[in-house]
């Protein structure tokens, strides 16, 4: 957000700040919610480079096209495992799989909070 119109708001009465304040995310909350983020957004990536079905994908996954569905949208209730198995189902290797991690999100500039040592 520009600076400028952060004072605005600021000097209307609102109060600005970052959607992990918003939810009251810890940082390794935010840092799962990030993850889920970016494989969720590769798998759809990968997938559609594939030019496959959601239903395709579903069959070698042996689910629902309406679970890849879910696994593209990032929904919290879809597994980490499940969103491993789908990229892994496309030909993704362990190491394209790590590379994901090191990739921007394609959501509003999330800048996720450092994790406590």
């Amino acid at each position: 957000m520009k600076e400028s119109k952060r004072k605005k708001l600021e000097a209307a009465g609102w109060r600005v700040g970052s959607a992990d304040e918003l939810l009251g995310l810890s940082a390794v909350e935010s840092l799962l919610v990030d993850l889920r983020l970016a494989l969720s957004q590769a798998l759809r990536r990968r997938r559609e480079k594939l030019h496959i079905s959601q239903r395709t994908l579903a069959e070698r996954i042996k689910s629902s096209q309406s679970r890849i569905a879910k696994m593209e949208a990032a929904d919290p209730e879809v597994s980490f495992e499940l969103l491993l198995r789908g990229l892994f189902a496309t030909g993704a290797t362990r190491r394209e799989v790590a590379s994901v991690f090191s990739e921007p999100t394609t959501t509003a500039k999330r800048k996720p909070r450092q994790a406590a040592s």
